[in-house]
């Protein structure tokens, strides 16, 4: 086979969508201004009621909380996408119902993909339920990284040695049904490149694997891994593919609002028995689907847009709206106790960023004082 790099999913190559003016910019700042401060006082002033206090007394029902009071800040970011900067979101494929239990394969275009799928949560109900399988070193930023910690995001180090025993002790504890989870994982293992794409053809021709022009090959053991452990308790898994109309953006292109125009995502909603258990047919499962990606992604480029689209409905603005005047208030009343209040609360909110940063570095969660809730909902799978 002959190797080969198709052309960028792009119309205008090297030209944003928009020009980044100077009320962009400054709107831009705002927005990151507000959503830092935001995420913050959020976390200083709920970890330590819902993500410690709670946890000692119930796994189940701090998660539950966490997921609530979360889900109000992430949905700060849909409404960027699509209401602030204007970005269309076009959805096309299988029109899934509500579902909380689900594992989601996307492909990995460029560094914000996974926030675009805020965008399918937040339409399902679902948006404080969503966890990620991520690089480690995303979790060492100030406040994000907390953040990331609290919601139970994956870490991985791209070695499977080391990531084996991390993946596994974490998944274990997510098997409850009656934890929601949507579970995201890109089993690329990184952002596609063309120069990445070319190690991917030269690869997959050394071995006799498909040779793909707009994704690169899937690594399947940690796909594997999350199938053997969480099996039984999903309800489907979900194979996102994600485009971009004009070009790939960037974090800083989503924040200043200059790209992307369009986002195109195309949902295949998959039961469970339609892959196989085997871990080597499971294997060859994922890399078909991949193929399917790559093909999908090809007529892309031909028509500039997926099958079967307007599968979702259009976002409320009333409820975007509404969710972040929620969360602004809510920071101004943390805002007020922290500079003008009782020096008691000064004290709170040191105490609560010392154990952020203590259990953010040190991987830490408390566990129930009394008896695990594991066992209590093993006896009750029997």
């Amino acid at each position: 086979m002959s190797m080969e790099i198709s052309q960028p999913l792009q119309s205008t190559k090297g030209l944003k969508h928009f020009p980044l003016t100077p009320f962009r910019f400054f709107r831009g700042l705002l927005c990151l201004a507000v959503y830092l401060s935001t995420a913050f006082m959020f976390l200083v002033y709920f970890v330590p009621l819902v993500a410690v206090v709670l946890r000692l007394i119930s796994v189940h029902y701090s998660r539950k909380s966490v997921s609530f009071l979360f889900g109000l800040w992430l949905g700060l970011w849909p409404f960027l996408f699509e209401k602030i900067n204007k970005t269309r979101v076009i959805f096309s494929g299988d029109r899934v119902p509500v579902e909380q239990r689900v594992l989601i394969i996307a492909n990995h275009r460029t560094e914000v993909d996974w926030m675009y799928l805020w965008n399918l949560a937040l339409r399902k109900g679902c948006l404080g339920y969503i966890k990620y399988i991520l690089k480690s070193s995303l979790m060492k930023l100030p406040v994000f990284g907390w953040g990331f910690h609290i919601l139970e995001f994956i870490p991985v180090e791209r070695k499977w040695e080391v990531d084996e025993p991390v993946m596994r002790q974490m998944l274990s504890t997510f098997t409850n049904r009656e934890d929601p989870l949507w579970l995201a994982v890109f089993p690329e293992g990184t952002d596609y490149t063309e120069q990445k794409c070319l190690k991917s053809q030269k690869f997959a021709n050394e071995n006799g694997l498909p040779v793909l022009k707009n994704v690169l090959l899937p690594k399947t053991r940690g796909f594997n891994v999350c199938l053997e452990i969480l099996r039984g308790s999903l309800d489907a898994v979900y194979d996102v593919t994600i485009a971009y109309k004009n070009q790939c953006p960037s974090f800083l292109d989503n924040a200043f609002g200059i790209d992307p125009s369009e986002v195109h995502m195309h949902v295949r909603r998959i039961p469970l028995e339609e892959i196989p258990v085997s871990k080597d047919e499971a294997a060859a499962w994922l890399m078909n689907a991949f193929v399917l990606k790559d093909q999908l992604l090809t007529d892309f480029i031909v028509n500039g847009h997926f099958r079967q689209e307007s599968t979702e409905n259009q976002l409320s603005t009333v409820k975007c709206v509404a969710n972040c005047i929620v969360v602004i208030v809510f920071t101004g009343i943390f805002t007020y106790l922290t500079f003008f209040s009782s020096h008691w609360f000064k004290v709170y909110v040191g105490l609560s960023l010392a154990y952020l940063v203590y259990a953010t570095c040190f991987n830490f969660r408390p566990k129930p004082v009394t008896d695990s809730e594991e066992t209590i909902y093993q006896r009750k799978t029997i």
